[in-house]
């Protein structure tokens, strides 16, 4: 009898996926699903959703007291998920508008420190700040670290050290 010859190249390579990869991916789809969930139907509209995942969304803001309904539905959603073609892009954008939470945070550090060293250094940091931002305005600067440096002298609650802060976040970040 004879044997038919294979062709190698026609043959397909089959690709096993484990079980345990694919269960890695249906929790990073409901991570990510529960994240879109959770975020402000104004922060999802700068998400590219299909027509069925904004349907699901807004039914998951609906369902978001029912503890079991919520659930399931977030398996849906993770479902849905999975099954989109434009999964690179909901990525890209939950990215972006956690990043800005971060940047946002890292400035607010920042001028928390800027505040620290002015307080300390006094009038040599703020004419550096001055000439680096000309929308500060240097007499009403000067007056909120004197209040400041006064209250923490004094021991007392540091109302002008937080007003230093915000007149600091008002002028710089909206530079």
């Amino acid at each position: 009898m004879a044997r038919k010859k294979r062709n190698p190249e026609l043959e397909e390579e089959i690709i096993y996926i484990s079980k345990s990869e694919i269960k890695r991916e249906v929790q990073e789809m409901h991570k990510l699903g529960t994240q879109l969930a959770a975020l402000s139907p104004k922060a999802r509209e700068k998400v590219p959703l299909d027509a069925i995942l904004e349907e699901a969304m807004v039914l998951a803001d609906k369902l978001s007291k029912k503890k079991e309904s919520y659930r399931r539905h977030l398996n849906y959603i993770a479902k849905q998920l999975r099954l989109a073609d434009n999964l690179d892009e909901i990525k890209h954008a939950m990215d972006l508008i956690g990043n800005k939470n971060q940047q946002a945070s890292v400035a607010l550090n920042k001028l928390e420190h800027l505040r620290d060293q002015i307080i300390a250094d006094g009038d040599k940091k703020v004419n550096e700040l001055i000439e680096e931002y000309d929308n500060l305005d240097r007499q009403k600067l000067r007056q909120l670290i004197r209040q400041a440096k006064k209250e923490v002298e004094q021991e007392k609650p540091a109302k002008g050290y937080r007003d230093l802060f915000q007149y600091l976040k008002e002028s710089i970040l909206a530079s």
